[in-house]
């Protein structure tokens, strides 16, 4: 498996941006896909961004035009820059990673709050 500790959540106003940042404790260029998901109070954890080692990517339609995933295999770390965030953005976000080499595995997670 790998290790994935993300950052970079926090408290935002509406239309506010952040950074989120998934630093593994390996080196991620042979890891198939890695991504974001998200789960807020009540509902089930759901996929935000993926990106696979090749730079196939896929978005949630929520979050299309608004969210950008990259991965630094240099740095052993993926990203997510969110932008023109919404109150329906609040959630804790977990960085996750899948592949023939270490499984599925998830971070800890970090809360990204909307609010006014």
């Amino acid at each position: 498996q790998v290790q994935l500790v993300e950052s970079g959540g926090g408290l935002v106003q509406p239309e506010g941006s952040l950074r989120l940042s998934c630093a593994a404790s390996r080196s991620i260029g042979s890891i198939y896909v890695m991504g974001w998901y998200r789960q807020a109070p009540g509902k089930q954890r759901e996929s935000v961004a993926t990106i696979t080692n090749r730079g196939g990517i896929n978005y949630a339609d929520a979050v299309k035009g608004r969210f950008t995933i990259s991965r630094d295999n240099a740095r052993n770390t993926v990203y997510l820059q969110m932008n023109s965030l919404k109150p329906d953005d609040t959630a804790v976000y977990y960085c996750y990673a899948n592949g023939a080499v270490v499984g599925t595995s998830w971070g800890q997670g970090t809360q990204v709050t909307v609010s006014s």
